[in-house]
């Protein structure tokens, strides 16, 4: 009955919304060939099933129906209602890590330009996601749990609306029973075929799925309300994108169907005799179960006590090489720094999620108690077959740093292949990042203890950068990374992406690694680090922390930019922490709050060779004597933003005409 009623409110809207435009309606059964669709990237038709990505790294495939849909009336703003179903299958390779997952999208334009791979599922970039004048509308299949995007896990179904943080998103399953009361999991990820629903009627888009084959389950996965009418122009390309990084697999679509017109379009899919892409299972007869069992039985057998001898004594060495964790010989040299991983299971007490302390840009970190010591552990992936052994070398180099405001490494462990785990030391009072935005009025950072935390950081990166045997860039510094021990000193921690050479050696690395908003404008267009790029990182965080304030937050300006605006008429303290203002410890320090801001934003600056160097912000922060040309720079607003060149001028003006807000952001005069 509720069927019948959907397709009859389906059917009176068209009639309202369509008027002269022609409805659209296809149905592809494993007939895809390239007449039908438009394939770009690493995307191929094979025996007429659309595959959008295969085991090559790094890889974006985008396929659509060959032209674009008319997707609103022609005489209203309202998008018109639409049904698509599809049947795909994501199947791993044998022996490698699978990743990263597909898109079902509308956009208005096809091809690859403007998209990236990895975590971006070939639907964004780095510097277009989230970005409103995308107009893009998907429906993510995502096998990765990546926070920068706030993933909910690494088997998930997304709506995303111009962003890959997804407007709502449902671990993947479906709701059976009689009342559709009990959630089944599905595993995205495992070669099965799978059959989705996609319905968008009066607002609300309702995501289905179940197994090929299964009765369509009578609750969505998703269902919620969407105003598509500014998202949608009046004609898209409808289809996939999908990708892949260092985790490869392959995104496959067997079937697809849309309409307009018809809400049980997804009927007219055949969900029988399709192929299976599950990977086969090992034979028994070549299963280690089965071999130790012949074994012992022939033992037993033939009762030899020369034989059970052997046994036993190949039994001792097995498990002994296996407390040793297959260590392999060149895995000997940097042995001092690495823990057993049966150690770091029992002091996580099995990786338990009641130990989770946090979440790093590429895993969790846990809390553990090793050897009677309180210690962070932190899992990440690491797929570079080529580079372990360097990986392995320049961990167990960093395990030798001591500064009071660096946290310790107290070791490593390689569990499995592709899979590393850190040590640290624990600290009590956690992230930096906690303290300024999540705190609450009675344990929020005042003015003193955030200038104290910038002291111990920069006193940190000097130490990296010049006064150790070799030159460290961190790679990864941000207000989440800084953690706080028992004495609340500042320690730089999470040394998972940092890299080191010769202090005369310039680096070499060419793979764009760091956090969106923290990274240099050199680093995101060659990917070459550097210790000009640990400054412009650090800028950042100055800037987070006076400010109280993210370095991109959405329907905002960057809070470079909006610093700047508040420069150019001479109100840089109205951009201190709003919870600072009025108190009286700030108040007498208005000239210190400007100067550390203006250290901000000249560690910032786009030229990566007017940045001062570390030494040079120790000696601003600790109010040391400096050259004539620094104190210039940093004392005089206008000069600094003179210094940006005539075409930054034009961005900042275009930002604030979008938000008349911020021409009073400040109404305290001479501030």
């Amino acid at each position: 009955m509720s069927n019948l009623l959907v397709s009859s409110l389906l059917l009176i809207t068209n009639v309202i919304l369509l008027n002269s435009v022609s409805s659209i309606e296809f149905i592809y059964n494993t007939n895809f060939n390239s007449t039908n669709t438009l394939i770009y990237g690493n995307a191929t038709i094979e025996s007429s099933i659309l595959t959008l990505t295969n085991s090559s790294t790094f890889s974006v495939g985008r396929a659509f129906y060959p032209s674009k849909i008319p997707t609103k009336s022609s005489n209203s703003s309202t998008p018109l209602p639409f049904s698509t179903s599809f049947i795909f299958s994501i199947a791993p390779f044998k022996g490698l890590l699978p990743g990263h997952g597909f898109v079902f999208i509308f956009t208005p334009s096809a091809g690859t330009t403007g998209v990236s791979s990895a975590q971006h599922l070939g639907l964004f970039n780095l510097t277009n996601n989230g970005d409103p004048n995308n107009h893009v509308f998907g429906i993510e299949f995502d096998v990765f749990d990546n926070q920068e995007f706030d993933d909910i896990d690494e088997n998930h179904v997304g709506v995303d609306i111009n962003s890959l943080v997804s407007f709502s998103s449902h671990a993947a399953g479906f709701w059976g029973g009689n009342d559709g009361d009990r959630f089944e999991d599905l595993k995205l990820n495992n070669g099965e075929n799978y059959q989705v629903w996609i319905d968008y009627l009066d607002s609300r888009v309702n995501v289905t799925m179940a197994l090929a084959g299964q009765n369509r389950p009578k609750k969505p996965l998703i269902s919620e309300l969407v105003d598509l009418s500014k998202v949608l122009l009046d004609e898209m390309y409808v289809g996939f994108c999908g990708a892949t990084g260092q985790l490869v697999e392959s995104h496959k679509i067997l079937a697809w169907s849309f309409s307009n017109s018809n809400v049980s379009i997804g009927d007219a899919l055949v969900t029988s005799n399709l192929p299976s892409f599950v990977l086969p299972r090992e034979s028994i007869l070549r299963s280690k179960g089965f071999v130790v069992g012949i074994t012992i039985g022939v033992l037993f057998v033939i009762g030899s006590a020369v034989v059970m001898f052997v046994f036993l004594l190949r039994r001792k060495r097995s498990k002994r090489k296996e407390e040793e964790e297959d260590i392999e010989d060149w895995e000997l040299e940097y042995w001092p720094h690495r823990v057993r991983y049966e150690d770091i299971y029992a002091a996580t007490k099995g990786f338990s999620d009641q130990n989770v302390i946090g979440f790093g840009g590429n895993g969790k970190v846990y809390k553990g108690l090793l050897q009677g010591v309180q210690v962070a552990v932190k899992r990440i992936p690491y797929d570079s077959k080529h580079g372990m052994r360097e990986f392995l070398s320049e961990i167990s180099s960093l395990g030798r740093l001591k500064h009071r405001n660096v946290v310790p490494l107290r070791g490593w462990c390689k569990k499995e292949k592709g899979s590393l785990i850190l040590i640290y030391d624990y600290m009590e009072n956690g992230s930096l990042d906690k303290r300024i935005f999540d705190g609450d009025e009675n344990t929020v950072f005042g003015w003193e203890e955030r200038v104290k935390v910038l002291k111990d950081v920069a006193h940190g990166i000097l130490y990296l950068h010049d006064g150790w045997e070799v030159k460290v860039l961190h790679r990864d510094i941000k207000s989440s990374n800084v953690l706080l021990d028992k004495d609340m000193n500042a320690r730089l921690g999470d040394f998972g992406l940092a890299t080191m050479h010769h202090h005369e050696q310039i680096g070499h690395t060419s793979q764009v690694i760091g956090t969106v908003g923290f990274m240099a404008p050199e680093l995101v267009h060659t990917g070459r680090a550097s210790t000009q790029s640990d400054v412009f990182s650090f800028g950042m965080l100055v800037l987070e922390v006076v400010c109280g304030r993210r370095p991109n937050e959405e329907n905002k300006p960057t809070l470079v930019v909006w610093l700047m605006g508040l420069m150019e008429r001479g109100k840089e303290y109205c951009g201190l922490d709003e919870r600072l203002k009025g108190r009286s410890e700030c108040e007498c320090k208005i000239d210190e709050v400007k100067r550390v801001i203006h250290l901000g934003l000249l560690c910032t600056h786009p030229d990566p060779h007017v940045r001062p160097s570390m030494r040079q912000v120790v000696k601003v922060l600790e109010g040391e004597d400096l050259d004539g040309s620094l104190v210039e720079k940093i004392n005089s607003a206008a000069e600094y933003v003179g210094s940006f060149g005539n075409s930054i001028h034009p961005t900042i003006q275009d930002i604030f005409a979008s938000h008349g807000s911020y021409s009073t952001v400040c109404n305290t005069e001479g501030r």
